[in-house]
């Protein structure tokens, strides 16, 4: 996910104060949002005013697993650091409770959720700068990240920090040899998103993952469907004419880069699970289709994460015998249908839970299905 403007603006008191936005790699970039001036009562519902008390809406713990994680940390000097990471508790939040954060519009509504993690220098030498907080995302059971949100005060004159009382771990920059900090971070997700993982990307280009007890067997997740099952979508022919298309998901399967013996893979891709996406294409329309509706698939992972979908240059050639390109390969023409198969790349230790179908044309919304356990 790429980060949108590198600094935001927000108003406060009628003037403008700028405000760098920090670029968290595992997540796309963290949000700084400043704290309502005058606020000087907790980081509670409503908008504070100075002196004035207000009721704090109790956040939901989630019952997150706390099983520590070793991993690798990078500093801002491309050194690597080992830290054992432990998510200590995931909470979900009330939107009543950041009333008093000016939030942006696409922010409005949302819940928050506080994750507290503590980490720890298992290094022989003293870090300087220590800052997992980028390497963790909550995600939802869509394979959609939360958005990390970082609360800035201006007013110097503010008795309470304004941070919410559920996420007042503020971490340690510096650690000795064996010490141990903890610092909490706040996710905003959508209300009707399901959050089923926590997850730690590793600077080393692994994934962890933390399973919320429970959220695997909540049934279905609003606007993802079941999979295998049909649906219907709209793409364009080669002069944009709209063409009805009827999907049918054949599965997601678990592959080797034995498989990809042939081709000259980066080192990057080396470290990284192929998953190959089967979907079957009916053209339900009146133009021909080139064979190329693959490109509007997406894996989702359960890591927050969209899969690197990898391009094969391979003219002429066999292909990817486990993953054929297009069956049959030719014009899809009206009521004919063509099996695609798409390679999509994931860190070890992640794990594929959605596959999207993104058609062509104005107002064409995405078909989402839900992907089972990577090996069918």
């Amino acid at each position: 996910m790429q980060s949108k403007d590198p600094e935001r603006r927000s108003e406060i008191n009628g003037g403008m104060v700028r405000v760098r936005r920090r670029i968290a790699g595992a997540v796309g970039a963290g949000v700084v949002m400043l704290l309502a001036a005058g606020c000087a009562g907790a980081a509670t519902g409503g908008k504070a005013s100075p002196g004035a008390s207000a009721s704090v809406v109790a956040a939901e713990p989630l019952p997150l697993p706390p099983t520590p994680r070793a991993v690798t940390w990078t500093d801002s000097d491309h050194k690597a650091h080992p830290l054992r990471v432990t998510p200590t508790r995931l909470a979900r939040g009330d939107a009543a409770n950041l009333e008093h954060v000016r939030l942006d519009d696409d922010l409005k509504g949302m819940v928050p959720y506080y994750l507290t993690f503590s980490y720890t220098n298992t290094g022989k030498a003293p870090v300087s700068g220590v800052d997992p907080t980028g390497n963790f995302s909550v995600n939802g059971a869509d394979g959609r990240a939360g958005q990390p949100v970082s609360l800035f005060r201006t007013n110097p004159l503010a008795t309470s920090s304004g941070q919410p009382e559920e996420c007042r771990e503020s971490g340690r920059a510096r650690l000795a040899a064996g010490e141990t900090a903890a610092l909490c971070q706040i996710f905003m997700l959508p209300k009707d998103r399901k959050v089923a993982t926590v997850s730690y990307k590793d600077d080393g280009g692994d994934t962890f993952l933390w399973d919320i007890d429970g959220a695997a067997a909540e049934g279905n997740t609003a606007g993802v469907l079941p999979a295998g099952r049909p649906a219907d979508s709209v793409t364009q022919d080669t002069y944009d004419h709209a063409v009805p298309v009827h999907l049918t998901p054949k599965g997601v399967r678990t592959g080797s880069l034995a498989d990809l013996d042939r081709f000259d893979l980066s080192a990057e891709t080396k470290k990284m699970v192929p998953y190959y996406v089967t979907i079957e294409y009916r053209n339900t329309g009146k133009y021909d289709l080139l064979p190329s509706m693959k490109d509007g698939v997406v894996l989702r992972s359960a890591g927050g994460q969209e899969a690197k979908k990898m391009l094969l240059l391979d003219i002429g050639g066999p292909g990817v015998g486990r993953c054929p390109e297009s069956v049959p390969h030719g014009m899809v023409r009206p009521q004919a249908t063509v099996t695609e198969c798409s390679i999509h790349l994931l860190p070890k230790g992640d794990r594929p839970v959605t596959v999207v179908f993104q058609g062509k044309g104005q107002g064409t919304q995405p078909v989402v299905w839900r992907a089972t356990g990577g090996d069918r």
